[in-house]
Parts: C-alpha cells; sequence; structure tokens
C-alpha cells in the first residue's frame, strides 16, 4: 500500500517539477535565506495575487508593480525574529543554528514550486523517488504557513506522504523567556503563555489594532469586551459564524463536511423522534410509542380490539343473538311436534343434535368482541369448527340414510341391514367429530392459540388479537369441514328426485353453497387486508355459515309446522311415497 501511495505522489511531484522548476529559475534574495544546522521553511504572500479573470492557466509572477502585500511581510520578519532570538539565546538550542529559507506565495503557482523546493534534497534541485518514504530526507525540518486555507491544503497534500510537519515533535519541552513573557506549550503543542485578543483595522493607509481582551492560563481566565468588537454587519450585528441554519422541530443535523456547523437538515423517521439534548441523532420510540416523520416526541400507541361498543359490533352481536334465539325457539317447536312426519323426516332427535352443534358453534362468535383473553383465544375457533363439523356430520348422514332407504333398501338389502342393525348413522357422526375433536386438540396442544400484542402492522396502533389464524391447525380444521361440506353436498345432490317431503337438494345446495362462499370471501379479504376489523370479518363469515346452515335445513320444515300443517300429516307423506314408487316402477 505505502508503494502504492508513493508512485502517485511520484507521479504528482514529477509533473509538477516539471511544470513549477521550469517557469521559476530565478534565485531567491539573500534576505530570504539564513544558512543553519537545521533549516526551517517559511511561505509567506509578499505580493498579492492576480486578481484578473484568467481563460487558461498561466504562471504568475510575485514581483509585479504595486502588489506588495504587508500582511505577508509582517509575517514573514516575525519568522526571522523567532529565528534569530532562538540562536542569540545561549538556553533554548546551546550549539545549535537554525536557518531558514523563505518563499513568498503569491500564487497558487509560486506555493507549488516553494513546497516543491522545501522537499528538494540538501544540494540538488530535485525530488528522489524511493519505495519506503519514511526514510526519505528533505533539507528542511518543517514548514511554517501558507496562511489561507486552499493554499495550506495543496502544501499538506504534498508534504504527508514525506511525513513533514506545521510543527516540531518536541515543542511540548520548550520553555523559555521572550521579553519578560514566559514562551512553553503544553502536550497538545498549544501555547500556555498569556497573550491578548487584539482586532487589527485594515481601513487606513496604516494599520492599527485595538486590544479587544486577554487570556491567561494560570489561573485559566478569558477576558473579551465585547462593546471594543466592530462587526462588519449592518448596525454592528454579530455574524452567524454556521454553515447552515438551524433546522425545524423534528430534523436532525447530518454533518457534511469537518465541521459540526456544516450540516443538511433531515427529518427524523417513522417512528423515531429528535430529543433536544442531541441534535444529531434521532432517537427510536419505545415499544408502545409511534412517532410520525419529523416528530419531536413521542405518542402512545391506541391499543385497538373488536370492543363491544363500537356499531360494528352492535351490529354482529344482535344478529348472532337472534340466531340463538331462533335456534332455541325450533329445538321447543320441534320438541313440541317430535312426532309429526315433518319433524321425523327431518331426522327425529338427530335434529336436537344438529341445533346443539349450531348453537354451540354461535356462542363461540361471542368470544371475538372484547379484549382477547387465553380462554377466548383457546374456545372460539375450535369451538366453532367442532360445532360445525358435527352439523355438516349429521346433515351428511342424514342425506346418505335417505338414499339408502329409497334407493338400495330392496337393490342391496344386506347392506342396508347391516347399516339399520350395526347404527350406522350415529356411528358416522361419532367418528366424523372425533377425527375433528382430534384435530382441534393437537391444533390447540402443538399451535396453542394466544393472545398477542402485534405491532408491525400499523405504525400508530397496537393491534390485540388471539395467534390462531397463522397456525397450521386453524387451516386443517377448516379444511376438513370444507371436505364434510363437500360429501352434505354430494349426498344431498344424489336424493335430488326422492320424493318431494323428502327432496331437499336445493334447499341443502343453496346453504352450502352460500357456506363457501362466505369463507372464500373470507380467506380472500384476510390475503389483502391485515387491519383491525378482520376480527369482525372472521365472525361474519361464521355466523353466515351457521345462517345458511340454519336457513337451508330448518327454516322449511318451521314453515311447514306452522304455516301448512296440511302438509305435516302421514297421509300426505304416503301420497308421496306412493307417487315415487310408481314414477320408478314406470322408468
Amino acid at each position: 500500500m505505502l508503494l502504492c501511495t508513493a508512485c502517485l505522489v511520484g507521479l504528482q511531484l514529477l509533473i509538477s517539477c516539471c511544470w513549477a522548476f521550469a517557469c521559476h529559475s530565478t534565485e531567491p534574495s539573500p534576505d530570504f535565506i539564513l544558512p543553519g544546522d537545521y533549516l526551517l521553511a517559511g511561505l509567506f504572500p509578499l505580493h498579492s495575487g492576480c486578481l484578473q479573470v484568467r481563460h487558461r492557466p498561466e504562471v504568475t509572477l510575485c514581483d509585479r508593480p504595486g502588489s506588495f502585500n504587508e500582511h505577508g511581510y509582517h509575517l514573514f520578519q516575525a519568522m526571522r525574529l523567532g529565528v534569530e532570538e532562538i540562536n542569540n539565546s545561549t538556553a533554548l538550542l546551546p550549539n545549535v543554528t537554525l536557518g531558514y529559507q523563505l518563499y513568498d506565495v503569491c500564487s497558487d503557482s509560486a506555493n507549488v514550486y516553494a513546497t516543491l523546493r522545501v522537499l528538494s534534497l540538501p544540494g540538488p534541485r530535485h525530488i528522489e523517488l524511493q519505495g519506503d518514504l519514511l526514510h526519505y530526507s528533505p533539507k528542511v525540518l518543517a514548514v511554517i504557513g501558507p496562511d489561507t486555507t486552499n493554499r495550506a491544503a495543496t502544501t499538506a497534500t504534498l508534504l504527508s506522504p514525506f511525513l513533514m510537519p506545521l510543527l516540531l515533535e518536541q515543542i511540548h519541552k520548550v520553555n523559555f523567556l521572550l521579553h519578560e513573557d514566559t514562551v512553553m506549550f503544553h502536550d497538545n503543542g498549544d501555547p500556555l503563555s498569556s497573550y491578548n485578543i487584539i482586532a487589527w483595522d485594515w481601513s487606513g493607509p496604516k494599520w492599527n489594532f485595538t486590544v479587544l481582551g486577554s487570556s491567561t492560563w494560570s489561573p485559566v481566565q478569558l477576558d473579551i469586551n465585547e462593546t471594543k468588537i466592530q462587526w462588519h454587519g449592518k448596525d454592528n450585528q454579530v455574524p452567524k459564524s454556521v454553515c447552515s441554519s438551524d433546522c425545524l422541530e423534528g430534523h436532525q443535523r447530518v454533518v457534511t463536511g469537518f465541521h459540526h456547523c456544516c450540516f443538511e437538515c433531515v427529518p427524523c423517521g417513522a417512528g423515531t423522534f429528535l430529543n433536544k439534548s442531541d441534535l444529531y441523532r434521532c432517537q427510536p420510540c419505545g415499544k408502545e410509542e409511534w412517532a410520525p416523520e419529523g416528530s419531536q416526541t413521542c405518542f402512545p400507541r391506541t391499543v385497538v380490539f373488536l370492543a363491544c361498543q363500537e356499531h360494528t359490533s352492535w351490529v354482529l352481536l344482535a344478529a348472532n343473538t337472534l340466531l340463538l334465539l331462533l335456534l332455541l325457539g325450533t329445538a321447543g317447536l320441534f320438541a313440541w311436534h317430535l312426532d309429526t312426519p315433518v319433524v321425523r323426516s327431518a331426522g327425529g332427535r338427530l335434529c336436537f343434535l344438529m341445533l346443539g352443534s349450531l348453537a354451540a358453534g354461535s356462542s363461540s362468535l361471542y368470544g371475538f368482541f372484547g379484549e382477547p383473553t387465553r380462554p377466548a383465544c383457546l374456545l372460539r375457533q375450535a369451538l366453532f369448527a367442532l360445532g360445525f363439523t358435527i352439523f355438516l356430520s349429521c346433515l351428511t348422514v342424514r342425506s346418505f340414510q335417505l338414499i339408502i332407504i329409497f334407493k338400495f333398501s330392496t337393490k342391496a338389502p344386506t347392506f342396508y341391514h347391516a347399516w339399520v342393525q350395526n347404527h350406522g348413522a350415529g356411528l358416522f357422526v361419532m367418528i366424523s367429530s372425533a377425527a375433528q375433536l382430534l384435530i382441534c386438540l393437537t391444533w390447540l396442544v402443538v399451535w396453542t392459540p394466544l393472545p398477542t400484542r402485534e405491532y408491525q402492522r400499523f405504525p400508530h396502533l397496537v393491534m390485540l388479537e388471539c395467534t390462531e389464524a397463522n397456525s397450521l391447525g386453524f387451516i386443517l380444521a377448516f379444511l376438513y369441514n370444507g371436505l364434510l361440506s363437500i360429501s352434505a353436498f354430494a349426498c344431498s345432490y344424489l336424493g335430488k328426485d326422492l320424493p318431494e317431503n323428502y327432496n331437499e337438494a336445493k334447499c341443502v345446495t343453496f346453504s352450502l353453497l352460500f357456506n363457501f362462499m362466505s369463507w372464500i370471501a373470507f380467506f380472500t379479504t384476510a390475503s389483502i387486508y391485515d387491519g383491525r376489523y378482520l376480527p369482525a370479518f372472521n365472525m361474519l363469515a361464521g355466523l353466515s355459515s351457521l345462517s345458511s346452515g340454519f336457513g337451508g335445513y330448518f327454516l322449511p320444515k318451521c314453515y311447514v309446522i306452522l304455516c301448512r300443517p296440511d302438509l305435516n300429516s302421514t297421509e300426505h307423506f304416503q301420497a308421496s311415497i306412493q307417487d315415487y314408487t310408481r314414477h320408478r316402477s314406470s322408468t
């Protein structure tokens, strides 16, 4: 790496030498040179630079008429005085003589020329390129100047690879008297002697200065008389010593250069705020807090759930309560007319199991309201899935049993008698319900639904919800109910040509299609919407499934019992069976 640096610097110096040495061939004045054991270089603007507009790069000659710079000349004389004082002292550097080489850096070209002369070897006027610049020894030990930022940066860039300093390494050991004043430096190279703070007056033909204050180091004290300061602004206003104006509230300062006063104002991102104690870094908000972009403080997040007092909740609660009342009323109506043909054809006592399973599913929907709790998260989805499974199992086996009675009792008597003797209907309901119960228990044990606080979806909200929708058990339970719905639909469709009083294909088909549409709509909504009302959509889908099952199977029978008692007679059912038998015989 050092070798590459040396090569690059060497190429730069080679090009600069060809230009600078060719353009500055004059020898410096004897007043600019003092021989010595150790040489110091001084780069001072004894003449002013050329101010006219240049259309091409040109070398500026320093000794032009009328370009003398008194300020640079004072710096020049100050260095000469300093070296002479050191050489005349018997205590500062005994047996050592300091010398100097002073250069007039009136322009950029003169500055490059002077820097290259400083780097040249003692005697010859050239710079040797070496792989290891640590052992390169130019003819001067240190450089003082230039006094402007641009030229000092150029000089520092050329000197830095050669490890040449603006200060001697042992400067902190300096301690001497100069005109009854002690001159010494601390470890960082800063002077510890007392000094006056002065303001130069450049307006007249002669330079004057005014003492504004003083500084002492033992004890450390700084005194400034601000009334003597003459600012150049309007009405003696103090200029702003910053590169950028103050930022707006909620905007952090991003430093763009080497100084903290030069910065860009960048708004704090969402979820962060700007603390006034640190204007350069935005602080993150707490987990329960949020902040918009460009904020100075954080705000508490709003905790949301499906509260009972919301209008949406009122509608859903009223609809679910109405469904429960209808289920209870239907159970009472069927119990009152248990021995009538309509109730017996609907399944008899099996109807109460179907109504009870729908009531259990409806009761589970109340768990979607209010702040989620552990019992509510454990029961609301699992109880609904199990209750609906029992209803679908009863619906499937009842439709299948009608097909066996009317179509297979004479064609397959062995199967028919085995089904009746072994209580096939009850056995199917038990096995089907037990399978769903096993799925739900596995779901609750392996993927336990628990109340959780969700922070990611909305920056200003905390969503209180249960974790069941993200689990495999939830998917398996509802897939199982989907298979049962397809089975019930198939069995009902096979019985579409049964006697009219037993033919429920239209009503059951409608209810099952509505059930499919409800859950397809819910899962589609859940895939694109993840907001605060997702539990309401979930409950609405469940309520639609239960209502469609109740409406498609029980409402027609309630209508016959209450409004058409003439159709709820043994004679009417026997006539329907006889018509069906005659029709099958003729075909």
